[in-house]
């Protein structure tokens, strides 16, 4: 159970004037200029030196920064954004040492993230109005739903999307955001491309496959941007029409996506999924580009962290589990199973909807796991004398979870 409010981000889109607009460029410019002058100093110390520099040390190089002629522009804008581009490079680099993640990268003009975090003594917020530093208007902010009540936001991020749209991001407690009464309902999920999702309790969520619909109409804006000149007006004008079609193409998903995990969390006490290798499965040239319009990982990720909001449990089995091969009512396992085969019948009867069947084997071993940390390698070996639908025949995992019961 949690016992603080849970912290919240919440994105709202604005829509800057000219002058703030000119404003947040330029803020956005000095902090890629900052963080890329102290990941390099950061790399050097440590290439020519052995010596790590930590955050202090490039906060202490931006102060000097700012007093030479060439980078005195450093001042004009918000100290705070700055201050926060050195405290996240200080966050990649301890990920780095720690190996969760890859060295960090240099940022580009063109192919970066724009974006400016400000504290609470850069921003003032009063009467549902935000006002930033450097700035004398509030920002004109489209509130498409309300903060929790008496929110008191710690960080706000401003950013801007290639499609040039404009983006605040307000950080604040939720004390909304509770545990819900604990159910004893459990739901398996198997993740799919000709459905976005099944359910163990028979119900197909279908893919709008989103990328596919807007397909054609990116293909022209494509083509379009290639006749252009690269760098003139006319680039940029089609550059941005394709970014829009991009921006509409991962807004759908993203809503679909959020309404789904909700509706799941919110009706079952355990969520079980499959530990997908997603990275891996992409290197499938005939099915990469279907996999990356489901968005697999990002369905996961809004499972983990509403499952961790709401006191749900989220449980993923292993990757290698057979879970559409094996025969949910008898335990079975079928030697192949070609993904052209979408329905299967097993030996003892049993006629299968395949992804319905993997669900239904996911919510089983992901119960046996919970119940009793049964593991859900699959089974290696093949016994001789097999029919021609060659099968191996093991206890499910719901009754090897009732045998450990038992004793």
């Amino acid at each position: 159970m949690q016992d603080s409010p849970v912290k919240r981000a919440f994105k709202f889109r604005f829509y800057p004037t000219a002058v703030q607009a000119a404003e947040l460029s330029r803020t956005f410019g000095c902090v890629r200029k900052v963080y890329n002058l102290a990941l390099a100093a950061r790399t050097e110390a440590w290439l020519l030196r052995g010596e790590r520099v930590n955050y202090n040390a490039t906060s202490a190089m931006l102060t000097g920064w700012k007093k030479t002629e060439d980078l005195a522009y450093l001042s004009e804008v918000s100290c705070v954004p700055l201050q926060q581009a050195l405290r996240h490079l200080q966050g990649a680099f301890t990920n780095f040492f720690a190996k969760r993640a890859k060295h960090p990268r240099f940022k580009s003009k063109k192919k970066s993230r724009d974006s400016a975090e400000y504290t609470a003594s850069a921003f003032r917020f009063r009467d549902g109005k935000l006002t930033l530093a450097k700035m004398a208007e509030p920002l004109d902010i489209v509130w498409s739903r309300p903060l929790p009540e008496g929110a008191s936001p710690s960080t706000v991020t401003v950013s801007r999307d290639a499609a040039d749209r404009w983006f605040v991001t307000v950080v604040c407690e939720d004390p909304g955001t509770r545990p819900l009464p604990a159910l004893d309902t459990a739901i398996g999920i198997d993740a799919g491309v000709t459905s976005l999702v099944a359910l163990s309790t028979g119900e197909k969520i279908a893919n709008p496959r989103h990328e596919r619909r807007d397909r054609e109409r990116l293909a022209r804006a494509q083509r379009d941007l290639c006749r252009k000149d690269k760098g003139s007006a006319n680039w940029e004008k089609a550059r941005r029409k394709v970014a829009k079609i991009h921006a509409r193409i991962a807004d759908r998903r993203r809503d679909l996506l959020h309404k789904l995990t909700t509706r799941l969390v919110r009706e079952n006490q355990t969520v079980v999924i499959e530990d997908l290798a997603v990275r891996n499965m992409l290197k499938n040239k005939k099915l990469a580009r279907a996999i990356s319009d489901a968005s697999w990982s990002a369905l996961r990720a809004m499972l983990e962290y509403k499952c961790a909001w709401y006191g749900r449990n989220l449980v993923a089995i292993d990757r290698w589990f057979p879970s559409s091969r094996l025969c949910s009512a008898c335990g079975a396992i079928a030697a192949t199973m070609p993904l052209n085969v979408r329905e299967w019948a097993c030996d003892c009867g049993a006629v299968h909807d395949r992804d319905v069947n993997a669900a239904k084997n996911i919510l089983a071993a992901g119960l046996a796991v919970a119940a009793c940390g049964d593991g859900v390698r699959p089974q290696r070996s093949t016994p001789s004398g097999r029919p021609s639908v060659k099968q191996e025949v093991v206890p499910s995992p719901r009754a090897r979870a009732a045998a450990q019961l038992r004793g």
